[in-house]
């Protein structure tokens, strides 16, 4: 059983969102298509402790934050449902943009489950940690598992696919939107009609692939607007989850680098490439995963590719 684990907590991008309604408990029946990015991945590094401890470290030291965030309760979450004693010193550091709508904080705590159940010797399936992991958020489930998917409920009910893999270019426009703030917005567009898997893939107008955040996100941060309205000079722009953070799609890598090299400079950058099966998942399940714990290939347990990251989160 390995003493550490360094691992990926990549970042998602929700292809389409439609808000259907909302409701009793707060939350939000939506209808969305996940799809992860290979690179600009978050990295948690996980030690196992011979006492019951749990540590957590955070770099930038300026994200960390004030109280217990998603990995130290995905953490607590797990020990409490396996019964299991152990510690751990967690180590992360921030790469996706906080409040960009990529899926940080809920890739964290995914990465925390996956890895912890490895580092711990716990042996639960992915089932089990996904179920601990909706209680943790909504995205938490798609991350557990790994693979793109049509998502609908809360986000929790999932049909997995086999997308085309297009190279993304995706801006941080230097804003962070408040998830909680946009859903309970009265202004917020909730009258989405659901749709069958079916008919909505094989409809490829704009109207199918809207966000129903965009509207919203747009007249309370002009920056993303800003941002959309750049990149829809080169490609279809589309908000990713609430945002701040908006991508548009390229059939090749030079072609994203080409728009890349244009982006203003007050704006971080990200060139990356669609998968349908997470960083996390690739490596956790690669044929030389013995050899990757081990420590060599430091740049596969990163979960990089050849996209052009936009490094260390800087807010």
């Amino acid at each position: 059983m390995a003493v550490a684990l360094t691992l990926p907590a990549p970042a998602k991008i929700n292809l389409f969102l439609h808000i259907l309604a909302r409701n009793p408990d707060g939350y939000h029946c939506l209808q969305t298509l996940y799809q992860f990015l290979d690179h600009g991945a978050d990295q948690l590094r996980l030690v196992r402790r011979k006492d019951d401890r749990l540590s957590l470290d955070v770099q930038p030291a300026s994200l960390a934050p004030s109280e217990p965030n998603l990995v130290l309760r995905a953490a607590l979450a797990l020990r409490a449902h396996s019964g299991c004693s152990q510690g751990a010193d967690l180590y992360l550091t921030k790469r996706i943009p906080v409040g960009g709508g990529l899926g940080g904080g809920s890739s964290d705590a995914a990465t925390t489950l996956l890895g912890l159940n490895q580092l711990w010797g716990l042996s639960l399936s992915l089932e089990q940690l996904a179920a601990i992991g909706l209680t943790l958020g909504a995205d938490v489930p798609v991350f557990v598992h790994g693979r793109s998917a049509w998502a609908e409920g809360i986000g929790e009910k999932l049909q997995f696919m086999v997308l085309d893999c297009p190279w993304y270019l995706v801006l941080d426009p230097g804003c962070q939107v408040s998830t909680r703030r946009i859903f309970s917005h009265p202004q917020l567009t909730r009258m989405g009609r659901m749709e069958t898997m079916t008919s909505h893939l094989k409809d490829g107008s704009d109207e199918r692939w809207r966000n129903d955040s965009e509207r919203l996100v747009r007249h309370l941060y002009p920056q993303v607007g800003e941002a959309l309205d750049w990149l829809g000079t080169f490609t279809r722009a589309r908000l990713s989850g609430t945002g701040a953070c908006v991508f548009g799609a390229f059939a090749t890598l030079e072609q994203a680098r080409a728009v890349k090299r244009q982006v203003p400079g007050s704006w971080r950058s990200l060139v990356a490439r669609g998968m349908n099966r997470s960083s996390l998942h690739r490596f956790l399940y690669a044929p030389n995963r013995a050899s990757l714990m081990a420590g060599e290939a430091a740049e596969q347990v990163a979960g990089e590719s050849a996209g052009d990251g936009w490094g260390v989160a800087k807010r």
